[in-house]
């Protein structure tokens, strides 16, 4: 029996192909272009469908362009501007995609000289191979990365320029599903855009409901057989595991559907690639899953209508990269309606605008920079659309930072019904003042204008700034900005390995005490001096920077990567000068610096500036005409010597963004900050941050993920901690968890549910019509003018826990099939009335939050005698965020109610665990000790769950899906006098099943009358047990087995359910 590649993997993805409308095409006898791979006869009879009066010449001279083409050193920019092009000559029809040529062919050979590589399946579309599928078998020796390492090579090499231009993108798939705990992509199906280096493999998880009755159409008999024949496999066509394998729900076959089905294919080609100038040179980038699934729930929302929301995308996943995908997607879905976008990027400090400017300029739109407010006043009320003459995509980045607060309303006073202007407000957590603000009245400004909003953590309430200015807060960020349009978590970033886990590092001192004293002895005779001071202080700092600069060292050393950066957050901008200072006399190299970098660092005790080439490591993008990087001792190449003081008052504009962008390039080893580049700032090698001062809320999570961009196969970035974070990081974690069952719903409600009995569900059905007796429930309008006038909280507070109970016991009643319960309430109308009520609850906390505004804040004062300083590191632990524990609680939920025998003693048993754990009722704490002991336990329940759950699921298949017949086979397992063969078992219960089903089919009735239906069955299972299987039977024994099959019958003729 054949079960290779081929077979299990390669045929079966064909197939599926040819399911979603690829036709089949043979190589044999078939000619090509050996250079480009084009398949002229296909290529020449599209382009003359799709461009109507062009003549045959012309396309065979456009063929020749293209081929001058594909061999430019442009990773096929060139190429890709034809392909996407309208206005000239079209290679592709997007206004009609089905007009298009779509084939799928087998082992095309990439081939120049005597180098060559065979991919297992290209896609062509008018005769163009634009994209090819590698697929391995699975459980393939270094699964995916031994086919991630040999594309590497091949895409290195010149020879194979043509093929790499021209390939739009890739698929790979050994036909597993992903195991979310691999640092690196071991099994599963990733995509990838070309590349002249190291393609990026990205995951790609299906957000959407696709219809696969409407995607795939059939392929008949001989259409498949002619395939098989064609590879010499027609052997396989009645294998089990091919049919198997043919299935869409297979890993290849279902990210082809994602990916190539046709509108998908359409979408990608003509929005989710886009071309970014790095500093080592051109790339080609591809959407993100994330990025697809926002841009398509954009769309979605504004076809409903919608003119503002929020995007919740984890930090590191490439919101600036979302936002110029938007444009292209956004400028075309505007122009099909005759409406003209104007696109604006919102940003509140320089730098953000200048790291925007630099990402969007980079991807090669035209950026048009607004930095004060009479300048953007004069914009808003501008008609004409875009500055540049060329037609080029644009951008206008504003940033508001010196004029967000100005009380004066701009107005467009156009309207121009043609004109249609989008505000993307990035780092939407930050706090903005929305009474009277610049940013409320930007909003008001076109009434029209769409606002997105993006924010890497989520919007949680800074309390603390409500109580010191109780206007601050007048209105909750999500009402500024709106509902969620799209969210995408930090736990699923990691999981799809564009984000790092982080590694907290505790130092200890041996000072506190020392100075407690030393400060009670100095403050008689001094008074008060600001703590600053001591952190500011040079017997404080130097052995601070001691202790950095070798920590450092070392652990370059222990990462084995000598090309890594470290940032450190300063107390103040006094210390991180007099940091800054003692690094230069003790540890930078001395070069000689130009005049405008001593000028700039006057300013910093005219201290010299090291912000030169450093040849101690090598980083491809650095070049050095030094002495080889090889002929160094490792030690050597570890040694800090280079670093760059980025403060606000500290050099020019240009001069920051240029020692910034040397930091990017390698140039420099370490960055002393102290407000600056906390958030918004990316730079992958940062892997090191020192924490020299607490960072508040959603700005903690910001400089936290400085560190968590993914770099040299980095499992996880450093964060070494002088100031304790704990306590803050505990609680931004806690309002972390809050705003997560705010949008997620709450998963302790889930599971107190889970273990309810009907009995219960019947009470508390009635308690929530007690509840509701006095309301209009039938009317959703009326019943929110009744919640609203409703002004004591605790009982709004129980009227929402009532209709969030509601919410909760509706999955649970279809999950038991108890649908008698389910019309005891509307629970669709439950719903919009659970709504209403949260939000005049949020209505009342705000007004209250608002009443009870108090500053609280406590400045203390020290004083500073001579103390010896001394750090040392004590321990080292995992920052777990709060979104991991409410995954870990999802997918143990979601397992448990998966399961199909709740009878079984295994089942109940972990149940019973489970109900134990939540009796501790401290499951949802977010601590970092109890987070990371909750998780454990409950990954623990979780996975005895999936494995009882694939146990299950596997006897499931010998009944052919029949659950009935699985739990009933557990049970005779279970009571042990059965019989100790459990084939004969199974045997023995594949006839009853054969004689039941009869007996239900031929006789509908027959489940009305269970005494009947038992006195039919008996002599069937003695017939089937004893006589067919040589079971032995006493009369307990049968009467057992027949009294299981008939309450399993007669249970699913009463719920109504077979799918269990």
């Amino acid at each position: 029996m054949k079960f290779n590649e081929d077979t299990r993997v390669k045929l079966p993805a064909i197939l599926h192909l040819m399911r979603l409308g690829y036709q089949y095409l043979s190589l044999k006898g078939q000619r090509w272009d050996l250079d480009t791979n084009i398949f002229p006869e296909l290529f020449n009879k599209a382009i003359l469908k799709i461009n109507p009066g062009i003549e045959p010449d012309d396309v065979s001279r456009l063929l020749e362009d293209i081929k001058l083409e594909l061999d430019y050193e442009d990773l096929g920019r060139a190429f890709f501007e034809r392909l996407t092009d309208r206005s000239n000559t079209k290679l592709i029809d997007f206004e009609n995609f089905n007009n298009n040529s779509f084939h799928v062919v087998t082992e095309l050979t990439c081939q120049n000289g005597d180098e060559e590589f065979r991919p297992d399946i290209t896609l062509l579309i008018n005769g163009m191979p634009l994209v090819f599928i590698e697929v391995k078998k699975p459980n393939n020796r270094e699964g995916i990365l031994a086919e991630r390492d040999r594309i590497n090579k091949r895409f290195q090499n010149p020879k194979f320029k043509r093929f790499v231009n021209i390939t739009q993108f890739m698929i790979f798939s050994n036909n597993m599903e992903y195991d979310d705990g691999d640092p690196e992509p071991v099994q599963g199906a990733f995509y990838a855009s070309s590349s002249y280096h190291n393609p990026v493999f990205n995951y790609f998880r299906e957000e959407e409901i696709l219809n696969l009755t409407a995607l795939l159409k059939s392929v008949s008999d001989a259409e498949e057989l002619r395939v098989l024949k064609d590879n010499n496999l027609e052997v396989i066509r009645s294998n089990p595991e091919f049919q198997t394998n043919k299935h869409p729900e297979r890993p290849t076959n279902r990210v082809c559907t994602s990916l190539v089905s046709r509108d998908r294919l359409a979408f990608i080609l003509r929005y989710a690639l886009a071309y970014v100038s790095e500093t080592d040179g051109l790339q080609k980038h591809i959407m993100r899953y994330p990025q697809l699934f926002a841009t398509k729930a954009i769309e979605r929302k504004l076809n409903e209508g919608m003119k503002k929301g929020i995007i919740w995308h984890t930090q590191g996943s490439g919101k600036t990269a979302l936002t110029y995908f938007n444009v292209r997607f956004l400028t075309d879905y505007f122009q099909k309606q005759r409406v003209i976008p104007k696109f604006y990027f919102i940003v509140d400090r320089l730098d953000l605008l200048q790291q925007s400017q630099r990402e969007f300029t980079a991807r090669g739109l035209t950026v048009h920079t607004i930095n004060s407010r009479d300048a953007f006043a004069k914009d808003i009320k501008a008609t004409q659309v875009i500055h540049n003459h060329s037609g080029k995509p644009e951008i206008t980045v504003v940033n508001i930072q010196k004029f967000q607060d100005d009380p004066d309303v701009l107005s467009t006073k156009d309207y121009d019904i043609n004109i249609q202007r989008i505000f993307v407000l990035d780092e939407a957590h930050r706090s903005y003042n929305p009474k009277g603000s610049f940013l409320a009245n930007l909003y008001q400004s076109d009434p029209n204008a769409i606002k997105i909003a993006l924010t890497g953590t989520p919007l949680i309430v800074d309390e603390d700034k409500a109580k010191k200015n109780p206007d601050s807060k007048a209105i909750s960020s999500k009402q500024i900005f709106g509902d969620y349009i799209h969210k995408y978590y930090y736990n699923a970033s990691i999981a799809d390995g564009y984000t790092l886990r982080l590694i907290r590092e505790e130092i200890a001192t041996n000072y506190k005490l020392v100075l407690q004293q030393a400060l009670e002895d100095v403050e008689v005779k001094m008074g008060d001096i600001d703590r600053k001071l001591i952190y500011a202080h040079p017997s404080f700092v130097e052995p601070m920077l001691d202790y950095i600069v070798t920590d450092f060292e070392k652990s370059r050393g222990a990462l084995n990567d000598a090309s890594i950066g470290g940032m450190v957050i300063c107390d103040s901008s006094d210390q991180a000068k007099e940091m800054f200072k003692l690094f230069g006399e003790k540890y930078a190299e001395q070069e000689p610096l130009d005049t405008s970098v001593k000028e700039a660092n006057q300013q910093a005790y005219d201290l010299p500036m090291v912000a030169e080439e450093s040849p101690e490591y090598e980083n491809p993008s650095v070049s050095s005409n030094k002495k080889p990087h090889s002929k160094l001792p490792s030690s050597a190449n570890n040694k800090v010597k280079s670093a760059v003081l980025i403060l606000h008052d500290i050099g020019t504009k240009d001069e920051r963004k240029e020692w910034v962008e040397d930091f990017k390039a390698g140039k420099i080893d370490l960055l002393f900050v102290y407000n600056m580049l906390l958030t918004g700032f990316d730079a992958k090698r940062l892997k090191k941050l020192y924490l020299g001062r607490v960072i508040r809320k959603h700005n903690l999570l910001q400089a936290l993920t400085r560190v968590n961009r993914t770099y040299n196969g980095f499992r996880y970035g450093y964060v070494v901690d002088f100031a304790d974070i704990r306590k803050e990081f505990d609680a931004t974690n806690r309002a972390y968890f809050d705003e997560l069952q705010a949008e997620l719903g709450d998963e302790m409600e889930h599971y107190s549910n889970l273990f309810k009995s009907q009995e219960e569900i019947a009470q508390e059905i009635d308690h929530i019509k007690d509840m509701l007796f006095r309301f209009n429930t039938e009317n959703a309008e009326i019943f929110a003018d009744q919640v609203s006038q409703i002004q004591d909280r605790d009982t709004v507070l129980a009227l929402k826990k009532a209709l969030e109970n509601a919410k909760s016991l509706y999955n649970l009643i279809r999950l038991q099939g108890d649908y008698e319960l389910l019309e005891q309430l509307d629970f669709a109308k439950l719903n919009i009335l659970y709504r209403e009520t949260c939000n005049h609850l949020d209505m009342l906390n705000l007004k209250e939050s608002i009443e009870n505004g108090t500053d609280t804040t406590n400045l203390l004062n020290v004083a500073l005698e001579d103390v010896l300083f001394r750090f040392i590191k004590v321990g080292e632990e995992e920052l777990v965020l709060a979104d991991q524990l409410k995954n870990t609680l999802r997918q143990t939920r979601e397992a448990l109610a998966s399961n199909f025998d709740q009878q079984d003693p295994k089942f109940v048993g972990l149940r019973e665990e489970l109900e134990r754990l939540f009796k501790k009722k401290n499951l949802s704490e977010v601590t970092q000790d109890e987070m990371v002991a909750n998780i454990d336990a409950l990954n623990k329940i979780y996975d005895r769950v999936k494995e009882l759950n694939r146990q299950n699921n596997q006897l499931r298949q010998k009944y052919l899906g029949d659950a009935k017949y699985t739990r009933i086979h557990k049970r005779l397992l279970e009571r042990g006098d059965i019989s100790e063969n459990e084939r004969k078992i199974f045997e023995a219960l594949t006839g009853v099943k054969q004689d039941a089903d009869e007996q239900v089919l031929n006789n509908s009735q027959i489940l009305d009358n269970e005494g009947y239906f038992e006195r039919q069955m008996m002599p069937k299972v003695i017939n089937r047990f004893m006589k067919q299987q040589n079971i032995k039977l006493n009369p307990d024994a049968s009467r057992f087995i027949n009294h299981l099959v008939v309450a399993e019958y007669l249970k699913e003729f009463n719920t109504g359910s077979r799918a269990w």
